[in-house]
């Protein structure tokens, strides 16, 4: 299907903006919905690109207008169809830097819903690949009838290898969790998952879907690289693909209920009137603890690469939703994966399987958290690493606590999270990590969370003087400082520790009391010049 396929349509009202005859001729490889500021990341190259335009904004619009098109066309995006509904009209700005960058451009009328467009395209597609098919016709029909029913993956891996007979099929997301597999294939460790997709045992073809996390997207794994032809892997990848993309862009009553419950907690004082309660209802989490809190974010790894604030929000809450995944998956998963061996797995509890269950959401700042009915604490860990280890171009932050007994306990429990991710992203600079909050036993880990500015503003008002070290007098009163106080205030050590005569050392102790008005006899003075040093 071609781009000018697309705007001849009559069904869809497209209206043509901008484009080149040459340019309306590219063929058009799939659709990616997406309201970012900076899409490239989720654009393949040959896709039309859909916007409801609610990042442009008249302010500053002719920068927001170019970045997003510029993105777009380094992606190797077809088309761009930018929605009328939100604004009325497309922004003449928008349509000037499709011309500069030679991207067709068409409005969408406020009467089109995006899904007629992204059905047109997959639909036209679909039937160009029925004529060179691997799949026997009744399998592709049953394929169909499934994916206009918005079936889920493990209906649409079943219709896909009925033929076959036994055939071991699986999808997996980047991180080794099954998202599906077929009947009688044996389950397979989240570890052990990553490592068979990475080193090339069996087959893997990626499932290309647009608007999805990257923690998120689907890979189709055959164990046997024999199993089926590869023309029919790429047909049911096609529509996994078609499967995923219905399934991101339905509306889901459970992430506003969990965004309802975030705004709830994040207030300084939560209800004690049954309403968090109810929060935890809508979200399909039980009213009895105990519950784990988490809090994310994620962004480049690489210093200094560019990232829009959308974009890490949704980065962090699709990472959030892959932890919540792996441990929240059935017991008897749990239970298999331990046998195999998984480092990061849990036996079935004693007495009968755990309700556990999760939302995941963003508080009113835009950061995201999840909570996790139950305690996996055995299994966050090793859980995170390999959540974080699947995207190398990003970073995974994240901060817990211990689990709380009651939803009474869901407020305090989100702000020492919220305490902890700051201590994530202070000591795990370039790392993916997770702290809990209850790690946080010295000094230097208590600080770690307290806001950057908070610190420099108590080191500058405590240290003084001292931190002018462009001056090599001053340079060394703060390393003498720094040697008498990991020295326990010993001077003979000081002054072996520094090469210098125990007099010289009391001298600039001396110097170091008048210059900032503390006392160094006292264990006061000493820990507030400590936590002004850790400061810095």
């Amino acid at each position: 299907m071609h781009v000018e396929h697309l705007l001849g349509d009559a069904s869809l009202g497209l209206r043509l903006l901008w484009a080149e005859d040459a340019l309306l001729r590219r063929e058009i490889s799939g659709v990616t919905v997406t309201d970012l500021e900076d899409p490239a990341r989720f654009v393949r190259p040959g896709e039309v690109v859909l916007s409801g335009l609610v990042w442009w904004s008249p302010d500053g619009a002719p920068g927001k207008a170019e970045r997003f098109v510029s993105a777009l066309r380094d992606a190797g995006a077809a088309a761009l169809l930018a929605g009328e509904e939100t604004h009325g009209d497309v922004p003449d700005d928008l349509v000037e830097a499709c011309a500069r960058h030679r991207l067709p451009v068409a409005g969408v009328p406020a009467h089109i819903m995006f899904r007629a467009i992204t059905d047109t395209v997959y639909l036209r597609q679909w039937g160009e690949l029925s004529r060179h098919h691997a799949l026997p016709e009744n399998a592709r029909v049953r394929l169909s009838r499934l994916l206009a029913q918005q079936a889920g993956p493990d209906a649409v891996l079943a219709a896909a290898f009925a033929h076959l007979g036994g055939t071991a099929a699986y999808v997996f997301t980047p991180s080794g969790r099954t998202v599906a597999a077929t009947a009688g294939a044996p389950a397979v460790p989240a570890a052990q998952a990553v490592a068979l997709a990475a080193d090339g045992t069996g087959v893997t073809v990626s499932v290309e879907s647009g608007g999805v996390p990257p923690y998120q997207r689907w890979l189709l794994y055959l164990p046997d690289a024999d199993g089926a032809p590869p023309r029919m892997l790429h047909e049911v990848a096609t529509a996994l693909s078609r499967c995923q993309e219905t399934a991101v862009r339905r509306p889901s009553p459970g992430h506003r209920a969990a965004d309802e419950l975030g705004a709830l907690l994040a207030a300084h004082d939560a209800p004690g009137d049954g309403t968090v309660e109810a929060a935890l209802r809508r979200c399909g989490l039980p009213e009895s603890g105990p519950y784990r809190v988490l809090v994310a974010d994620a962004g480049p790894r690489r210093p200094g690469a560019a990232e829009s604030l959308i974009a890490e929000q949704l980065f962090a809450e699709g990472a959030l939703a892959e932890v919540a995944g792996h441990v929240t998956a059935p017991v008897a998963d749990r239970t298999a994966d331990a046998r195999a061996g998984d480092p990061g797995a849990d036996a079935a509890p004693a007495g009968g399987p755990q309700e556990e269950a999760a939302a995941v959401g963003r508080l009113p700042d835009g950061s995201a958290f999840a909570v996790l009915a139950g305690s996996p604490a055995g299994r966050l860990g090793d859980v995170w690493q390999l959540v974080g280890g699947c995207v190398p171009d990003a970073v995974l932050h994240g901060g817990t606590v211990a689990p709380v007994a009651g939803p009474e306990g869901l407020t305090g429990a989100l702000a020492q999270a919220r305490y902890a991710l700051s201590a994530a992203r202070k000591g795990a600079q370039g790392t993916s990590q997770l702290i809990d909050a209850t790690s946080l036993t010295s000094l230097d880990g208590l600080l770690a969370g307290v806001p950057a500015e908070v610190r420099r503003a108590f080191s500058a008002k405590v240290l003084g003087p001292l931190l002018d070290t462009g001056r090599p007098p001053i340079a060394a009163l703060l390393d003498t400082l720094e040697t008498f106080l990991a020295c326990d205030g010993s001077w003979a050590r000081t002054a072996q520790a520094l090469h210098l005569h125990v007099n010289t050392v009391h001298y600039r102790v001396e110097r170091i009391e008048r210059l900032t008005g503390r006392d160094l006899s006292r264990l006061a003075d000493r820990l507030d010049l400590w936590a002004a040093l850790l400061c810095r």
